[in-house]
């Protein structure tokens, strides 16, 4: 999966100025693993995060960059297309038990709507931000097994984009620019839970 994701760094229409790459072999969890790459990139005015069982489009990067350009945002992020045990589901939205639509994690709104900063949503770590915002906000742990905004449970990268929204300036890109892998064997952030 590394590799893949990786290729589609290296495979960018905006090729990126570095990389930075943290590998969790003692299992410590996404918000250290983050921490650690984010203060590997410090000579960098821009981070673009990306786990490791996910893959940018090759137009990532550029469309990030020109929404930056063109907003003047701090942190701008765009949506996925996801990607379910190797198959493509594509942009498929199915009912929810509330009647409400999903496409197996956020509803279409998330997608479709632009980022209202007096009512923050949850989103994804795929985003492209200042870093100097970055490293001032940083990443931490939470053990908070209890707390779910938007139907999921609360992590490092709500409190991250919770913090960043109230430090600086945030605009979603309605475009789907990289793939969202979901496996089974993601640890959603805590640490010991198997492959990162």
């Amino acid at each position: 999966m590394l590799r893949r994701a990786m290729i589609s760094v290296y495979g960018q229409t905006h090729p990126a100025s570095g990389i930075s790459i943290f590998n969790d072999v003692e299992k410590r969890g996404a918000p250290f693993s983050r921490q650690q790459a984010l203060e590997g990139n410090r000579a960098h005015q821009w981070t673009a995060f990306l786990d490791s069982d996910d893959w940018f489009m090759p137009h990532h990067l550029e469309a990030l960059v020109r929404a930056q350009e063109s907003s003047g945002a701090d942190y701008v992020y765009s949506w996925y297309e996801l990607v379910r045990l190797g198959e493509r589901i594509g942009n498929q939205y199915w009912p929810r038990g509330d009647g409400t639509l999903t496409d197996g994690v956020f509803p279409p709104s998330h997608f479709e709507d632009p980022w209202d900063p007096a009512e923050p949503r949850q989103t994804t770590i795929t985003m492209l931000v200042r870093t100097e915002l970055a490293l001032e906000v940083g990443f931490w742990a939470t053990s908070d097994e209890t707390t779910f905004a938007d139907g999921h449970r609360v992590g490092e990268d709500y409190h991250f984009t919770l913090e960043c929204n109230r430090l600086g300036k945030i605009f979603h890109l309605p475009e789907r620019t990289w793939f969202w892998e979901h496996h089974g064997k993601n640890t959603s952030g805590r640490a010991g839970q198997g492959d990162a």
